[in-house]
């Protein structure tokens, strides 16, 4: 059986930058520290069959804010209840800035093996406007930090299309990213969510709406200079060297069994069941104080759902989906039931066919909505 992955979703944040539409708040100590109580009644309370886990990922929120000994003693309460893995890939998203080197050593001593560093771009002036709390210097002192305290897998997370970003801005970008040479890459076009504090300022003209185009071909332009450099695309939006690809987040694209923990976290059973936890912070604590469930959707896929998911999320990887696999499945020849939309991506240089595989091309990612909604 596939081996399960573990979320911990930590919600607080030293600053909320403008275009966040997650489920954080600002970091105080006092209800950190209930917190993390109230995530150790939640993983103690699980229920289901102690799984065998080979990846565990913090994220947030700025987990790096909750001192060692609380991120030791949400490990131990995990190691508890699942069977993990002595290869487990542990990840931690960190801000620049947000943890000092020794806070980082004793990080790494836990076991935690994997940061997800999010940098987002090294451009000051572009920093200050998405109300981030750090500037280009933080990013590469944390950095530097990261490898003094033996951290060998390191993700840097980028953000392309923002408001008033130029093309030779985001090339300085890439060329500072890649000259530290982190072992994995994610890149995102800017999304404006309703109701930020983005989304008001380009409303109000304070700042210009992002140009979706330019943000296509910056995208084009890091997957050349990366793919240059030595980096695989292996989904949409990552890219790693060489066995450096992200276990966890693979498990997403690939229908693998995960499990939340925390406020606003979604789970999956690897098969026909998803399920997510009360997003807000205070009722979730009210219920797992009180020894109740924080679950509250749950979701029974039909099998009609489990195959369009399979389509749209097998295709983001790009190694492809493999047709005959898939028709084995689901008993469904997607060749023959998509002919018109295949023939019609293929023409449009947005799809190509390789034996039983079908892959997005490198402009396919870029317009991948395009195709999935072919298919779902």
């Amino acid at each position: 059986m596939t081996a399960a992955g573990l979320y911990v979703h930590i919600p607080f944040c030293s600053s909320r930058c403008s275009y966040c539409d997650f489920a954080t708040g600002l970091y105080q100590s006092e209800l950190a520290e209930r917190y993390v109580r109230g995530l150790i009644n939640e993983i103690r309370a699980w229920q289901y069959d102690s799984e065998n886990v080979d990846t565990i990922y913090f994220g947030g929120g700025t987990p790096s804010l909750l001192a060692h000994a609380q991120l030791d003693r949400i490990l131990a309460s995990l190691y508890d209840t699942f069977q993990i893995a002595a290869d487990a890939e542990i990840t931690i998203e960190i801000n620049p800035g947000s943890a000092t080197p020794e806070k980082l050593r004793a990080f790494r001593s836990l076991g935690i093996n994997r940061a997800s560093f999010g940098a987002q771009t090294f451009d000051d002036a572009e920093l200050a406007k998405l109300g981030r709390s750090h500037n280009a210097a933080d990013a590469l002192r944390t950095f530097a930090d990261l490898r003094d305290a033996n951290f060998a897998n390191v993700s840097f997370d980028l953000i392309a299309g923002l408001p008033g970003q130029t093309l030779d801005g985001w090339q300085r970008n890439i060329r500072q990213a890649l000259d530290l040479a982190p072992e994995h890459l994610s890149f995102y076009l800017l999304e404006v969510h309703s109701g930020t504090p983005l989304a008001e300022h380009i409303r109000r003209g304070i700042q210009p709406q992002p140009d979706e185009d330019l943000a296509g071909v910056m995208y084009e332009w890091m997957l050349e200079q990366a793919t240059a450099a030595g980096y695989e695309h292996y989904e949409i939006s990552n890219l790693s060297r060489p066995g450096f690809h992200s276990r966890h987040n693979v498990k997403y694209w690939t229908a693998a069994p995960y499990y939340g923990f925390g406020c606003s976290s979604h789970s999956y059973d690897g098969d026909m069941r998803r399920w997510s936890n009360h997003r807000d912070v205070m009722k979730y604590l009210e219920l797992v104080e009180t020894g109740v469930s924080p679950v509250v959707e749950e979701q029974q896929l039909s099998r009609t759902d489990v195959q369009a998911e399979a389509v749209f999320l097998g295709l983001r990887l790009m190694q492809g989906l493999d047709l005959r696999a898939f028709s084995e499945s689901f008993g469904v020849d997607l060749r023959a039931e998509h002919a018109d939309d295949l023939d019609r991506f293929c023409r449009a240089g947005l799809v190509e066919l390789d034996g039983d595989l079908i892959r997005l091309t490198r402009t396919g990612a870029l317009l991948s909505n395009e195709v999935f909604a072919a298919f779902v």
